[in-house]
């Protein structure tokens, strides 16, 4: 048994007395972390708060996002003496009524970019656990907290889900405001949040907004359209394994007609990054000495792009949305690889986030189904996406998913 993986079920905690939570929390930090290091900074023990649907559910905050009271350091030393913001970002007071508790700060890489931080991946110890919400990921796989935030601009949710096998879910862009958040890419940068399963996703996010808690939506078989992307055989393997068990089961699974149109928009992502990185960061880009290689590598790699190569990028985009929107319109979700294969060995990369780009770039949420693996037991996620401010239906079809697969 691997001590390091105990998911802790956010339903189970909310729908018992929550007396405890917190403290349970610090008790499982207390333990893991030294092997972990999925955190950089903690809050004051609070006292336990009782309003809200979440009730005092423990909350891990990516190192990106401000939390009153603690320094926001982006996994930099250019923030090391950063001081302690003096109010929550937009993402954090909402959570807060919602019920949620912030109990520190977990580990990003630097700026949210490449750079890997510390933490392990505690489904696969010796494994990246992804990037660049890598700190969040790993304390939510490991029982620290029920509930941490994220952020993504290209893979940084959706890929340490996968790699740490809990669920993941990307907001629509635009959703939620990012006041407060240190941001990379205007253009791209998407909230999101990690829970174990999709089921506790489908109750944070109803707590979140007031919409109907989509898990308690009637079971219905969706309608899915099948992608592959660039997935290595131990994913392709898994997801034909998967669409066939979906299908027995009730769910219509049709080829995604236009995977050269999603290739397109995935060379187009990058470009309008770099490009708007070097804008965003300016400051930090005055200092890229001071970075680590690949941030201060995309940040120079934008300084240099032509604004003429941008806006062609963003042309590639617009004209993908409208033909994605319309598929999304035939159907339920797009269901594909959230990674192209397991965590790799070693902690000094994050993975490829290649399957999570053209997405990220068309503004969809997506969401991280765990629950696969390879031969060897090293977690596999899969990756749907769905209509843009639709967060709810698609929470819907990932539980069908979910418990389909679970069975």
């Amino acid at each position: 048994m691997n001590p390091l993986r105990a998911p802790w079920s956010l339903r189970e905690l909310v729908t018992g007395p929550v007396d405890g939570a917190l403290r349970r929390s610090r008790e499982r930090i207390a333990e893991t972390e030294p092997r972990l290091r999925a955190w950089v900074e903690f809050a004051e023990a609070p006292e336990p708060v009782v309003s809200g649907p979440l009730g005092g559910v423990p909350l891990g905050v990516k190192d990106i996002i401000d939390v009153a009271g603690l320094p926001t350091r982006c996994g930099s030393p250019l923030r090391a003496g950063a001081p302690p913001a003096r109010a929550d970002a937009a993402i954090v007071t909402a959570w807060r009524r919602a019920g949620a508790v912030p109990v520190g700060k977990t580990v990003t890489t630097e700026f949210a970019f490449f750079s890997p931080g510390p933490t392990d991946n505690p489904s696969a110890p010796g494994h990246t656990p992804g990037g660049s919400s890598s700190g969040s990921a790993a304390a939510v796989a490991s029982g620290q907290v029920p509930l941490a935030l994220g952020s993504q601009t290209a893979g940084s949710v959706i890929r340490p889900a996968a790699f740490c096998g809990v669920a993941a879910l990307v907001l629509s862009h635009g959703r939620f405001p990012v006041d407060g958040v240190t941001g990379l890419s205007p253009s791209l940068d998407s909230h999101g949040f990690y829970t174990a399963g999709v089921a506790d996703l489908a109750l944070a996010f109803s707590a979140l907004t007031g919409e109907p808690d989509a898990a308690a939506a009637p079971p219905v078989p969706p309608r899915l359209l099948l992608w592959t992307g660039t997935a290595g055989p131990a994913m392709r393997e898994a997801l034909t394994a998967a669409r066939d068990r979906l299908v027995a089961a009730g769910a219509v699974v049709e080829a995604f007609p236009e995977e050269r149109l999603i290739a397109e928009v995935t060379a187009a992502h990058p470009v309008v990054m770099a490009y708007e990185a070097a804008r965003e960061r300016a400051a930090e880009l005055a200092r890229a000495p001071e970075l680590s290689a690949p941030l201060a590598n995309l940040l120079r790699t934008g300084a240099r792009t032509p604004e003429a190569e941008y806006r062609r990028a963003q042309e590639v985009v617009r004209s993908a949305a409208g033909t994605v929107a319309k598929l999304l319109r035939s159907c339920d979700a797009i269901l594909g690889p959230a990674a192209p294969g397991p965590a790799p060995a070693g902690l000094a990369a994050t993975g490829d986030p290649v399957l999570s780009r053209p997405w990220q770039a068309l503004g969809a949420p997506q969401l991280a189904v765990p629950g696969l693996s390879t031969a060897d037991g090293l977690p596999l996620g899969l990756q749907l996406i769905g209509r843009a401010r639709e967060e709810t239906a698609l929470l819907a079809t990932g539980c069908w998913v979910e418990r389909t697969l679970a069975g």
